[in-house]
């Protein structure tokens, strides 16, 4: 019994010490494999960068999302952002950083010209390894304060010196951010790096002594458009009264001139009633109208012993003409067709129709024998 107790104490050590082996074995595999993979999470692009070999330094082939087996003794894997990343170059405190990042530029007279500038972009994958080996950074944001700052105030400083400060301020503005939008643009994107917007926020800040000369110009400017739409707007009014009052004067000529033609043209209806009248009376047609009206009672006085009737000269009745001339012209009268399109135009244009002539009066009854 006492020489087995060694023996088992022997074998248990043995066992133990084999297992500490390939827990050890276990944990620098896993250390190993742990030391060659990372994971390339989504909205990053992975850059495999080699150390050493003839092929060193980065390679052009961006490596995908996912879990990335490589070599950490001769390889590096470094891992780029390709979101869409926001800057913002202000003169606050509380925005950026707590120090003035806004940036200066002149306009074509040399008067500086301050504004607060964001920016939003994002990186191209596939140029992120060129990226990555040009300025061997992959923290975007310190690219972003360093040479894409640079970048965006030297545009604007080119864009603006060809632009008057009144013109900045004003509605050149909106030109101004994208003519340097484009021009950032384009020498970013040789980069890969891909702008999506730029943007002033706020106002612009002037000297204040050019603030005050712009805003009197574009008061006085206003003030010039005011007084000329009211100079219009006067213009207008009076050409309507005009307007008014010609038409109230036209309205009234034309129903004076419709009175007299209506006047005149009963003027000529009664004279021609009263042409027939003279053509077709004759002492008989006298008499006979006089019995007509006689209602057979006599006079309470005579003194002349006739009866007291109207008397008139029928001899005068159809002066200048002879039985058959009078008779004729009668005729023509009494005939002349229905209404006629005669006389002058009325108010609207158009002619008025001449009155029907009076009936011929009855022919006196035979006399009683």
């Amino acid at each position: 019994m006492a020489s087995r107790f060694p023996l088992d104490n022997q074998g248990i050590f043995k066992t133990v010490t084999r297992l500490g082996l390939v827990v050890v074995a276990l944990i620098a595999v896993l250390a190993i494999g742990c030391s060659c993979t990372t994971r390339i999470d989504a909205g990053h692009v992975g850059i495999r960068v080699r150390l050493a070999g003839n092929d060193r330094g980065v390679q052009n082939m961006q490596i995908q999302t996912g879990w990335v087996f490589y070599n950490p003794v001769v390889e590096q894997v470094v891992l780029f952002p390709t979101s869409v990343q926001n800057v913002i170059w202000t003169s606050s405190p509380h925005e950026g950083k707590p120090v003035d990042e806004s940036i200066t530029f002149s306009s074509s007279e040399g008067v500086n010209v301050n504004a607060d500038v964001g920016l939003s972009f994002h990186i191209d994958p596939e140029r992120a390894p060129q990226l990555y080996a040009r300025f061997r950074q992959n923290d975007v944001h310190v690219l972003a304060n360093s040479y894409i700052r640079n970048v965006v105030r030297e545009s604007f400083q080119e864009v603006a010196s060809k632009m008057p400060v009144q013109e900045i301020y004003g509605m050149g503005k909106s030109k101004m951010v994208a003519d340097v939008t484009a021009r950032v643009r384009e020498i970013l994107g040789k980069d890969g790096v891909l702008v999506d917007q730029l943007t002033i926020n706020g106002a612009l800040r002037l000297p204040q002594n050019v603030a005050d000369a712009i805003n009197r110009a574009m008061e006085a400017t206003q003030n010039a458009i005011q007084s000329e739409n009211r100079v219009r707007q006067v213009r207008a009014e009076a050409e309507q009264a005009v307007t008014q009052a010609t038409g109230q004067a036209e309205a009234t000529r034309q129903k004076a001139q419709g009175e007299a033609d209506a006047l005149l043209i009963r003027a000529r209806a009664e004279a021609k009633a009263n042409e027939i009248i003279r053509l077709s009376t004759s002492p008989s047609v006298l008499q006979y109208r006089a019995m007509e009206r006689w209602d057979g009672k006599l006079p309470t006085y005579n003194a002349g012993g006739q009866l007291p009737l109207l008397t008139f000269d029928a001899t005068k009745l159809g002066a200048g003409l002879d039985e058959g001339a009078r008779e004729k012209k009668l005729k023509d009268l009494l005939e002349e067709p229905g209404p006629k399109m005669q006389g002058r135009p009325g108010p609207a244009g158009s002619a008025v129709p001449a009155p029907p002539p009076p009936p011929a009066p009855p022919a006196p009854p035979a006399p009683k024998q």
